[in-house]
């Protein structure tokens, strides 16, 4: 009998990638991005358009979205000196004003110092480091919290799309375009990028085709993002993010898998919840997850999955690899890359069947 490897180190998930193909910008207009199509049984690719994706559709089908709103929660504020602070305020934010931050600054912080951010609206003072990393802050502001971040409040784009000081055009086209457009409910403080593609206009064709269209929630956390540190990924762990199903999105899940319709997850967020309510009894739920999923992994629910290009020695590339094998997987980057295909973020995407 045959062993297949394993591939449970780290350098087993690493690949080359040009700079300039780490889309720094949205498409010009949402939708507009290329969709390349993987076949897992065959590893046959087929390079589309995303406006082409109701042609692998079909009726009875359940598409899956998560409605995660992200919180327009990257700031940069002065200490008391004048020197510059950037921060990032991770939900969730306590009914006393508490919140944990990620900070940069040039000298070291202390308890007790307070930072003003942007035009005043809004301040913090440390209180102290988090266990989980950064500091645990107490905000204090007039006014709507929410509503304030609104207006001076940065999206939090990943590290590698530069934006030193973005212009107010600059600001509110990340904004709007680093969220889905039936992103509902706030939480999140990573896009979930699959989602980014879709405008109302091609939803509304995918229904009227008889996909059935269901939404869950998982509030995207630093636990997608978190580097993998260890040489054995297996090592690893994921911090816990939280989750929310319907009845009513339980059902219809519940119904397609009895009638062996497809499941088609948009994004790593929803196939991990998907994956991680499989195991029990499909119903009204909610919660954390910490799922980790990694080659091999049997998948469940999830016969289908939409997502974009991830990073080197990334969780999401793991999860990816998981569900299509690592091998064609990384054949099908070597051939995006070959084809000038954008990625990560605000890239295109893969539909993996």
């Amino acid at each position: 009998m045959l062993t297949m490897p394993d591939f449970t180190r780290l350098s087993d998930y690493d690949y080359e990638l040009p700079r300039d193909l780490i889309a720094q910008q949205p498409s010009q207009q949402r939708g507009d991005s290329r969709l390349l199509v993987l076949t897992r049984s065959t590893g046959e690719i087929a390079h589309r358009r995303f406006s082409e994706l109701p042609d692998y559709l079909r009726s009875g089908d359940v598409l899956v979205l998560n409605d995660t709103k992200v919180i327009p929660c990257r700031l940069v504020g002065r200490r008391a000196s004048g020197g510059l602070v950037k921060a990032l305020l991770v939900p969730p934010f306590d009914a006393s004003g508490q919140v944990r931050a990620l900070l940069e600054a040039r000298g070291k912080l202390q308890p007790g110092e307070r930072i003003v951010f942007e035009n005043g609206e809004l301040a913090a003072t440390l209180i102290a480091k988090a266990v989980e990393g950064g500091w645990r802050v107490k905000l204090a502001h007039s006014g709507d919290l929410a509503g304030i971040l609104r207006r001076v409040g940065r999206a939090p784009l990943p590290p590698y799309v530069h934006r030193a000081y973005p212009s107010e055009p600059e600001r509110a086209q990340d904004i709007e375009r680093y969220q889905t457009v039936y992103a509902s409910r706030d939480g999140a403080i990573a896009a979930p990028t699959a989602g980014l593609h879709f405008t109302p206009d091609l939803l509304q064709k995918i229904a009227a085709s008889g996909v059935e269209v269901v939404r869950l929630t998982l509030h995207v956390g630093l636990g997608t993002f978190q580097p993998v540190k260890t040489d054995d990924i297996r090592q690893h762990q994921m911090h816990a993010e939280w989750f929310e199903m319907t009845e009513a999105a339980a059902q219809a899940l519940k119904r397609a898998r009895s009638e062996s319709r497809r499941i088609i997850a948009v994004g790593t967020t929803s196939c991990r919840v998907l994956e991680a309510i499989a195991t029990s009894p499909l119903k009204a739920q909610s919660g954390w997850t910490s799922l980790f999923i990694y080659p091999p992994y049997q998948f469940r629910l999830v016969s289908a999955l939409l997502t974009n290009f991830h990073l080197p020695r990334s969780t999401l590339l793991m999860l990816v690899s998981a569900f299509a094998g690592r091998e064609t997987i990384l054949n099908a980057y070597e051939a995006a890359k070959r084809e000038g295909y954008r990625f990560y973020s605000y890239g295109d995407a893969m539909l993996i069947l």
